[in-house]
Parts: structure tokens; C-alpha cells; sequence
């Protein structure tokens, strides 16, 4: 995966990114009744050569998809694509450098809300298309929520296609057998679960009668990793909360330090994988899945396909999935979205007309067209899944599944919209613990944890966003391997605030008014 790879434009993406460019010439889909909808109209006749558009976005996967299913996106879209897939781990690094020499491309996936907020000064300043009026001119970009739009507007003005998640898909998943070996309950506190990592860690639950086990698989990510979501159990505010009547950012609450202060106890008892900090998502998830950690926080979306992955090699394993952990204080309680998890923009730069952005919007348009969503979502009908009961039924066979993971699972990353706006199939929940899992997620919507400033602006954070949160990712790391204490995490709390945080904060609360 490592090269560079020239653009048709003259310019060179970025080691760790590749292009997949691939022509080909078809008519593009019409709607029931031979009736041509706005979107195809607008990216062109059956008559017309393909739109040629770039895109970057993130890859999730090990591997780059084949080209199979980029075939048939573009011959249904009538679309010539030069997709940039750059790897998770290195995704926020080259989009913020991809932004900051501008080399990007016709639609970039900003990757995250976190990142996205770094791109509002950009979005202010003009440089990227507003597609808010628009977006009436098509017929599957005018079902967008417009609640999750005008979450993601910026000084109420819409610049990105979002791609919808669920408020909340945070939790546990951990080795059932494991538990079940060693006479342990599914976890209900805080405690618990520290209980269950450590037998995990010291009682041998695999059985191999060797020392080779740890509690807890985490990565290098502060936010979709494990910390934020047991933050929340200790019930640390969500990125703001109320502090004397005033919003103060979540690092300056006691249960954020005591939240570290946990992390250090399984750094230092060896309960979590001592290179943590500067482990990537795929060897995070090949970790938990080679059967040498026994629990994983972050998103429980994922545990159905671990657990098919992880039983093709071990049969014996079983998987189970908690979203209620109660903190210290009784309480529960989980983080929570704004209703999106991604974004499309489109760089003046790169779309250089009106005529330009709507094929670019009308190609996002098709994503949104059930026949398309359900193509990047589930793949080929017949080849990766068949429908039952009208839902999508993926083929479980261990080649047919490993054949889907590399042929459709990295154009996940492409859809946008929503279940909520997609007349699309939905997953067959084949086992237990699928519903287990959906019955989880639905659950945290009882538990959420909200960012009261989520639709505040500040033009400071805009501005200095990236450096401010680096001071205090470094020093939470820090904290957590034992290289400072907390008053070394004070100091760089007070950095945070010279730098620039403390106009942060004064910005937020311009907007805040408590009990409104």
C-alpha cells in the first residue's frame, strides 16, 4: 500500500495513499418507468462521457478493495472515479496537509466531527462550495435530515453531504467463553469491568495454561478508542459541560483525570497492550481478534463480524456486547453524536464551476438511490448476500466473507445519508448477537451524554483547533505512561489556556445559556 501514485492532474497524493482510477463508459441508471431522475440529468445523458471526479476518503480495511464493485458504481453512476483511499491511522495527518497545501480533491471526506471542526475557518474563509441551496434540485440530497444539517451547518450555512450514525454506538464487547470459563457475570460497573480485564490478564481464560493473555486490546485514538467511552463512565461531560454556570472543555473535569488515572492502573498492570499510544486501528482489531485480549470498547457495531471472524480460527469463541456500565457515582451514561459521523466538501479549488459541484452533488445523489446503497453497503446480490425476509442476509461461508471484506467493506466508508432518509435494505440480523448488538445501540439513546456546545462556533478553535488538542492528547498520554503527574497535566492545561484556550472558552460561552 505504500507508494505514491500521480494524479491525472499533476499533482502526487501522499505516501500511504493510493488511487484507484478506472474508466468505464455505460449508460447511466434510470429510475422506474424509463424516466431519467434529476441526478442523472444533471451528471449527464446516457450520451454523455463519464463526469471524472475525485475523492478521498478513509480506508478501514487491511487491504485496497479489487475493482469489481468500482465497476459498477461508475457504470451506474456514469461516473470516471480517482478514489484516494488513505489508511485510518494515518487519515487525520494527510487530510489536515492535504487542506493546508492545497492538494485536495474534488470531494473530500472530512473523516470525523473532530476533524471536520478543523475545517471551519477554511469553510468560512469561502474556500470550499455552500451546497445548502442545492440540494432541492435532487431527489435523494432533498430527504437529508434537516435537523442533522443544521447540526452541521456552520454560521447556518450547509457546506457537506453528511453521512449519518446512530447517536451513540459506544460500549463493551467481551469473550463471553472466557468469562464463562472463569465463573464471571456480564459487567455492570466500573469495577466490574476492571475485575474482568484483570482475571482475563491473570486467570489463564484461554486455557492454554501460558501467560499470554491481556485484558484490554485499545489503540492510539483518544476518541474512537477505549478513553472516551469510559470516560463517560466515570461520567466525564461530553468535549464541554457546566462548570459554575459556565462550559469548561471535558479535560478540566476531575472524572477526565480519573479516568486517566484508571488507564494508568491497566497500563501498569498490564492489562492493556503497553504500546497503546501508537497502535493503529487495524493491528487494535487484529489484536482483539487473534484471541490475546479479552475485552474492546468502542463501537459494539463491530462485535457480529468479529465474532465470524474469530470463529473461523477459533471455534470455541463467543461474544457478548454491554452498553450499560455504571460509573463511580450509579450513574450511567455515554457520549453521544450530533446525528452525523462524516462529511463531503467540496473544494472551490478543485471544482472550479457551478456546472462542476452539481455532477459532483449529482453523483452523491446516486449513493443516496437504494440500488446504490445497498451496492456499497451489502455488494453484488447473489455474490456477497442474498435478501430474506427483505433484509440483506451476507453469506457467512469463511471465503465468501473474506471475499466481501475486501470487495465491499472499504466502500462503507463512501455512503452518506441515512437509514433514516434511504429507502435501502437493512442488515438480516442472522444471530443473537446481532440483535443483541442493534438492542444495545437502540439502548444508549436512554443513557446519552451530549455536548452542550456542539453548535457553537469558535473562530479561536477554528483557527488553533489542531495544536490546542495535541497539547492535551500529548499530556493524556503522558499522564497515563507514568512520565507526569497532575500537576504536570495542570501545566499543560495552563499551556492549553495561554495558547489560546481561554479564548476558546470564552467564544463557547457566548453562545451558552444554561437551563435554554
Amino acid at each position: 500500500m505504500i507508494g505514491t501514485i500521480r494524479r491525472r492532474r499533476g499533482r502526487r497524493w501522499s505516501a500511504f495513499a493510493v488511487s484507484l482510477a478506472l474508466l468505464v463508459v455505460s449508460a447511466a441508471c434510470s429510475s422506474a418507468g424509463g424516466e431519467e431522475p434529476a441526478s442523472s440529468a444533471a451528471n449527464g445523458s446516457s450520451a454523455d462521457a463519464p463526469f471524472e471526479l475525485s475523492v478521498m476518503t478513509v480506508l478501514h480495511t487491511p487491504e485496497l478493495p479489487s475493482d469489481k464493485l468500482l465497476r459498477v458504481l461508475e457504470e451506474k453512476t456514469n461516473t470516471k472515479l480517482e478514489i484516494n483511499w488513505v489508511p485510518n491511522a494515518s487519515y487525520e495527518e494527510k487530510v489536515i496537509s492535504a487542506l493546508a497545501t492545497d492538494a485536495l480533491p474534488q470531494a473530500v471526506y472530512v473523516g470525523n466531527i473532530a476533524i471536520y471542526n478543523n475545517f471551519k475557518s477554511a469553510l468560512r474563509a469561502g474556500q470550499f462550495w455552500e451546497i445548502g441551496p442545492y440540494l432541492k434540485e435532487f431527489p435523494y440530497l432533498s430527504n437529508l435530515d434537516p435537523t442533522v444539517l443544521k447540526n452541521s451547518a456552520v454560521d447556518g450555512k450547509m457546506y457537506g453531504v453528511y453521512s449519518a450514525t446512530p447517536l451513540s454506538r459506544q460500549g463493551v464487547i467481551y469473550r463471553k467463553d472466557w468469562a464463562d470459563q472463569l465463573g464471571l457475570k456480564a459487567p455492570e460497573t466500573i469495577d466490574d469491568l476492571y475485575a474482568m480485564m484483570k482475571a482475563f490478564k491473570e486467570q489463564d481464560p484461554d486455557g492454554d495454561g501460558q501467560a499470554d493473555t491481556i485484558g484490554l486490546a485499545d489503540r492510539s485514538d483518544l476518541v474512537y478508542g477505549a478513553f472516551k467511552t469510559v470516560s463517560s463512565y466515570f461520567g466525564t461531560p461530553n468535549n464541554w459541560g457546566d462548570q459554575g454556570g459556565e462550559l469548561r472543555p471535558e479535560f478540566m473535569f476531575p472524572e477526565y483525570v480519573e479516568t486517566m488515572k484508571f488507564f494508568k492502573k491497566l497500563l501498569d498492570e498490564g492489562l492493556i497492550n503497553h504500546d497503546f499510544p501508537v497502535t493503529s486501528k487495524p493491528d487494535h482489531e487484529a489484536l482483539f481478534k487473534s484471541g490475546k485480549a479479552g475485552v474492546y470498547i468502542g463501537c459494539i457495531c463491530a462485535a457480529p463480524g468479529y465474532q465470524r471472524d474469530m470463529s473461523a480460527a477459533m471455534p470455541e469463541t463467543e461474544l457478548a456486547v454491554v452498553n450499560r456500565i455504571k460509573g463511580p457515582a450509579g450513574q450511567w451514561g455515554v457520549w453521544s453524536v450530533p446525528g452525523f459521523g462524516n462529511m463531503v466538501l467540496f473544494p472551490k479549488s478543485s471544482v472550479k464551476s457551478e456546472e462542476q459541484l452539481k455532477k459532483a452533488l449529482a453523483f452523491f445523489d446516486h449513493l443516496m438511490n437504494p440500488e446504490i446503497y445497498n451496492l456499497i453497503s451489502y455488494g453484488i446480490e447473489g455474490e456477497h448476500y442474498e435478501v430474506v425476509d427483505g433484509q440483506a442476509k451476507v453469506f457467512s461461508e469463511p471465503e465468501k466473507t473474506a471475499i466481501k471484506d475486501r470487495e465491499v467493506r472499504p466502500f462503507l466508508s463512501l455512503r452518506v445519508g441515512g437509514p433514516e432518509t434511504i429507502a435501502g435494505l437493512t442488515a438480516y440480523e442472522a444471530t443473537e448477537l446481532e440483535s443483541q448488538t442493534n438492542d444495545a445501540m437502540a439502548d444508549n439513546n436512554n443513557l446519552l451524554i451530549n455536548d452542550p456546545a456542539a453548535g457553537f462556533d469558535s473562530p479561536t478553535r477554528d483557527e488553533k483547533g489542531v495544536q490546542l488538542q495535541q497539547i492535551i492528547i500529548d499530556a493524556t498520554y503522558k499522564f497515563i505512561m507514568g512520565d507526569i503527574d497532575e500537576a504536570g497535566f495542570q501545566a499543560a492545561i495552563d499551556k492549553w489556556v495561554k495558547d489560546g484556550g481561554g479564548k476558546v472558552i470564552e467564544e463557547i460561552n457566548e453562545h451558552y445559556k444554561p437551563g435554554k
